[in-house]
């Protein structure tokens, strides 16, 4: 399986943009997905997760109200509708499936997310 993010950017404080994890294998339908991102300096944290079928969502604190995960099992890919961003949103934003400790796939190369102030 190879996960593929895309769509970062630099953005002002409050605007928004949208992720996408595009994921190779059919075993994507299967698992439940997370976003995760990795600020300089701290280390990788998981904002987000969906189920398998979609139904169900579970966001950190931090994000919670601002960012929306989504997923199309159609297309194999998964998505992050960012609102409201905050300088502290700055980080590099990888996709995988979670596991109690770690995650199932290999990391893609993630995409870098700038809010600038």
């Amino acid at each position: 399986v190879q996960l593929v993010e895309s769509g970062g950017g630099l953005v002002q404080a409050g605007g928004s943009l949208r992720l996408s994890c595009e994921c190779s294998g059919s075993t994507f339908r299967l698992n439940g997905m997370g976003w995760y991102r990795q600020a300089p300096g701290k280390e990788r944290e998981l904002v987000a997760t969906i189920s398998s079928t979609g139904g169900s969502t579970i966001y950190a604190e931090p994000v919670k109200g601002r960012f929306t995960i989504s997923r199309d099992n159609a297309k194999n890919t998964m998505y992050l509708q960012m609102n409201s961003l905050k300088p502290e949103d700055t980080a590099v934003y990888y996709c995988n499936a979670p596991l109690q400790t770690g995650a199932l796939w290999d990391w893609g190369q993630g995409t870098q997310v700038t809010v600038s102030s």
